[in-house]
């Protein structure tokens, strides 16, 4: 069924529902007769589209243990990275890099407003800061699918001021202009819709249940083992659909602690995950398939906010706060630190297992994990970046150190990574140099 007039990339079609489906190599658009969503590059050479994920864990790591050594299968971790030891040949490890603004206020908001675009911030509880990296790259190619992008979170912003700067500095890593921070959606039942739906309705029938009449249609017309992809990417929907009714019926919120027997405030119209393991769980199924469906490229997962309140119940750790916590490099901050890595690590499990042509769908992503301060004592004049993923558009399983380079900027390397997916600036940020190496 191949030949170069099949672009690969159609959608399933359902009563107010289209949803996309992942990358086949026997799916051709002539035959099935859906609109092409195609990528800047792969609607020429039949490649699959390139991604970025962002991974933001608030308040820095473990001092003694956030460190990698070597390179490729014989890179040995430090600690807080030991989750992510089977992905070692597609980790790059970047030590030194800063922001020279976040410099300036030694707070936390300060540090994480312009973490994604390096730009200054405006103090006196006003809102000023730059578009990020992962925004100027859904306003070049974001028309190319059916979400520009994606901006996910696990902790609800913070709208107070903290020291002079506005706490949405710590609540939002994402910005579509200077002085507006992406909407962040929290419920994953919200972000799961609007992946799939065309609009969102309480009670309406599931979306798997709406497009298996366009599904069995597309069966009969794809090759063998896209029919195998196509029965994992469905069951795969339908795993997220059931757990995220499960945590809707439950009808907790997150940060909510009851004292009594029965809740004495009134249920969330929607489910928020008591369980903040569970709740980042089903953030990270979301963002895995909005990739492999191609609903979008650009996603960005706010673990928790900078200056952050979350308990840690799920790891028997509930006595202090994330924030407080993040001031002792005690043994239950590195369990913290590691469920955090675990989270990045589900997600590049869950990519490298779907095949793309040749490649995988993490070979087709760039997913980096980063903070806005190397540890909980407001240390960023260095900052902690792991790339994962990239294979054959980055060179992996290396640890590049920065830290006595001229060139250190982290708005160098979202320039190198811009010119991955094609958007290249002559500056962003403080930049106007590529990160050399990348």
């Amino acid at each position: 069924m191949m030949n170069s007039n099949f672009a690969r990339r159609t959608f399933l079609y359902g009563t107010g529902v289209s949803m996309a489906l992942p990358w086949m190599e026997s799916l051709s658009s002539r035959v099935l007769g859906g609109p092409i969503i195609g990528g800047a590059r792969n609607s020429e050479d039949g490649k699959a589209p390139l991604r970025l994920g962002v991974l933001f864990a608030g308040n820095g790591f473990h001092k003694d243990h956030w460190w990698a050594k070597g390179s490729g299968k014989d890179m040995e971790l430090g600690r807080v990275l030991e989750p992510l030891s089977a992905h070692r040949e597609q980790l790059t490890f970047i030590r030194g890099l800063y922001n020279e603004q976040a410099l300036k206020g030694n707070i936390h908001s300060s540090m994480t407003g312009n973490l994604l675009s390096g730009a200054p911030l405006e103090s006196g509880g006003g809102i000023r800061s730059g578009t990020s990296v992962d925004q100027m790259l859904a306003q070049k190619f974001g028309h190319l699918t059916k979400v520009p992008s994606l901006v996910l979170g696990c902790e609800k912003a913070n709208p107070s001021v903290h020291k002079n700067y506005s706490m949405l500095y710590s609540s939002h890593i994402s910005w579509n202009s200077p002085t507006t921070p992406t909407p962040l959606e929290v419920y994953p039942s919200l972000a799961f819709d609007r992946l799939f739906k065309d609009t969102v309705n309480k009670g309406d029938q599931s979306v798997l249940d709406a497009v298996l009449a366009d599904a069995a249609d597309i069966r009969g017309k794809i090759s063998g083992r896209d029919q195998q992809k196509l029965d994992e990417y469905l069951n795969s929907v339908r795993e997220v659909e059931q757990r995220i009714e499960q945590a809707g019926k439950r009808g907790e919120l997150q940060g909510w602690r009851p004292t009594t027997i029965e809740p004495n405030i009134p249920r969330p119209a929607d489910g928020y995950p008591q369980d903040i393991g569970e709740h980042m769980k089903l953030m990270c199924d979301i963002l895995v398939l909005a990739f492999q469906t191609d609903t979008t490229r650009f996603c960005t997962l706010k673990l928790n906010n900078d200056h952050s309140s979350l308990r840690f119940s799920n790891l028997g750790i509930d006595y202090m706060i994330h924030h407080l916590l993040s001031h002792q490099e005690s043994d239950d901050w590195l369990t913290v630190n590691q469920f955090f890595a675990k989270q990045l690590a589900y997600i590049a499990d869950k990519l490298s297992a779907i095949q793309e042509g040749e490649r995988t769908v993490l070979d087709n992503t760039i997913l980096m994990f980063c903070s806005s301060m190397l540890t909980g004592s407001h240390i960023a004049t260095q900052l902690p970046v792991v790339l994962i993923g990239g294979k054959g558009h980055l060179e992996t399983g290396r640890t590049l150190d920065y830290l006595d380079q001229p060139n250190r900027k982290m708005c160098s390397l979202y320039l190198s990574l811009m010119d991955k997916f094609g958007l290249n600036l002559d500056s962003f940020g403080d930049s106007s140099e590529r990160l050399a190496g990348v």
